[in-house]
Order: structure tokens, then sequence, then C-alpha cells
């Protein structure tokens, strides 16, 4: 179980070409519900921070259409080397841009995004706060980030995430949010066989709702 575990956090090597493939399809369900809760408009500059498989970045290409550009932020360089050899036309016209990085030190510029998206990444991070600094740093005054995860009391069922998991509360990640200047939004995505939630962070000052799903 913690191969399986490090695997998910850092996919690597033959297994990790595999778990690539895993990710797309467990996490497809919330990547998508975190694509709509960001709004992305035609034309934006988007991110997927810890894009796995991929499947987001295709589905934020789709959603920036023609003029728009996607940024994907990776740890793992074999998962990058994936995106690299998927997206090859996308990267060559400059739609899509490819980066080594991490939530805590994101190779992107200040206000540099309209809409960012993390799904089931912060289990890995043990620096929350300084990850939502990040995140805060590179949004636009009118940007959506969005932050998604597996139920925290579900996924304690889970036999790996004993193994290097922070579970930690929804209330614990939004006061992350709120103390980097973020207003946050709730939606409890009502889904099985994983409940999750998306914590949706704009500027301090827009307003503040909380919906179920």
């Amino acid at each position: 179980m913690s191969t399986v575990a490090g695997q998910l956090g850092h996919p690597r090597g033959l297994l990790g070409r595999g778990v690539g493939r895993v990710l797309d399809r467990a996490n497809r369900s919330l990547i998508e519900a975190s694509v709509l809760g960001a709004e992305v408009a035609r034309g934006a500059a988007a991110a997927d921070i810890g894009f796995g498989g991929g499947v987001g970045l295709s589905l934020l290409l789709d959603r920036v259409g023609e003029n728009g550009t996607v940024h994907g932020v990776e740890l793992s360089r074999d998962m990058l080397a994936r995106a690299k050899s998927r997206f090859t036309r996308e990267i060559g016209t400059g739609r899509l841009r490819v980066l080594e990085g991490s939530l805590t030190e994101l190779p992107l510029a200040d206000a540099s995004l309209d809409a960012a998206i993390t799904v089931n990444t912060v289990y890995f991070v043990a620096e929350l706060d300084r990850a939502c600094a990040e995140l805060a740093r590179v949004l636009r005054p009118q940007g959506r980030v969005v932050i998604g995860i597996g139920d925290p009391d579900a996924m304690t069922e889970l036999p790996f995430t004993a193994h290097g998991f922070r579970l930690r509360p929804v209330a614990e990640l939004t006061t992350a949010l709120e103390t980097a200047g973020l207003t946050v939004e709730h939606r409890l995505l009502d889904r099985k066989p994983m409940p999750g939630h998306l914590l949706i962070g704009t500027r301090a000052g827009q307003s503040k709702r909380t919906a179920d799903e």
C-alpha cells in the first residue's frame, strides 16, 4: 500500500505509466466538476496544477479554445514526458505550456491566470498555507481557483491513504484559502462511490455562496 500511495503522489517509472491512466479514469468526474466550477472562458489563461494523467489538460484546452492558453504544472517528470508526447500539436502551437513545478513553487508569473484547478493533490502537500498563497498569487483579480478533493472521512476507509496522505478537513482547507486572501465557496459533490468537495476561491470581495450538487 505504501508503494501505491507513493505512486499516486508522484507517478514514475513503468508503474507510473499505468498510474497515470488510472488517475485519468478515477479522477475524471471530479476534474470535470472542477473545470465547471472554475468557469473557464474562451480565450482565458487556465492551469491544471498536478495534472497527473492529463485529462484536465484536455478539458481545459476545449474550454479556452484556439485563442486561450493552458498551463500544465506537474512534479512528476514521467507525467510531464507523457503530456509532451500526448499533446505535441498543442504544445507546438503555444496553446499548452507544460512546466515542472509544485503547488508550493508555481513556475507562473503573478496575476497570470484567469482560472486554475488542482484535483486530489493537496494530500501530498505539507505546507498548505504556502500552497494556497501561491494559488492566490498567480490569480488575476477576477480569477477563480478550484481545489478538488475526495471526502476526507470516506478516504480514511481506503487502505493506501494511511501511507503519507494528509486528509485535512474541509474547514482547514477553507481557512488556508481565506488566509491567502480568497473568498471561498464550498460545493459538495454527493456522488458514488466517492463523495467529493470543491473549494472555489475568488478574490475577497466577490460573492460567497455555499451550494450542494
